[in-house]
């Protein structure tokens, strides 16, 4: 039995990005358990250098969005940055994934050979569907997400694995 392209993309993006609105909730919950503003989990980084929370979970919506849409031969659409809030990147992912769930899985599967070319960090990039979703995408999806889970987490935001992985 194989694998199409299309169970390999969107499903792992609606799963991933799911997860993370309920996560949104733990860390709401937690700021004000905590009186903390909402502000600070928001702008909380691992590090100086690294983007904040809610650039990660732009990004990772991003690789979501975009892949689906390079795999099925579409084109991207283009979102603000502009989220200040859980509230706004509720409503983000929501508008992430009804445009993920709208895309045919006939548009996305049999796109293994497809070239996918597009610049990243200034770097013209070349790939065929397969090496772009296995070696490009989903990677960058998982990280900017580990790394949001992170963020919180290190906050004091009190998550546990499954929170990130979802129910099985």
């Amino acid at each position: 039995m194989s694998i199409s392209m299309y169970q390999a993309s969107v499903p792992v993006f609606v799963r991933g990005l799911t997860n993370m609105k309920g996560i949104f909730g733990k860390a709401e919950a937690h700021a004000q358990a905590h009186k903390i503003e909402p502000q600070v989990l928001l702008n909380a980084r691992l590090f100086p250098t690294m983007f904040p929370f809610t650039r990660q979970i732009q990004i990772a919506g991003d690789f979501a969005k975009g892949t689906t849409a390079r795999l099925a031969g579409i084109d991207v659409p283009k979102y603000e940055d502009t989220e200040m809030s859980f509230a706004q990147l509720t409503a983000r992912i929501d508008t992430t994934l009804a445009f993920i769930n709208q895309v045919q899985p006939g548009l996305i599967d049999g796109s293994e050979t497809r070239a996918i070319e597009m610049t990243a960090g200034g770097q013209a990039l070349k790939f065929t569907g397969l090496d772009y979703l296995l070696n490009f995408s989903l990677p960058n999806f998982h990280f900017h997400l580990t790394t949001a889970y992170g963020i919180l987490r290190h906050s004091g935001v009190e998550l546990v694995k499954r929170d990130y992985i979802g129910p099985i």
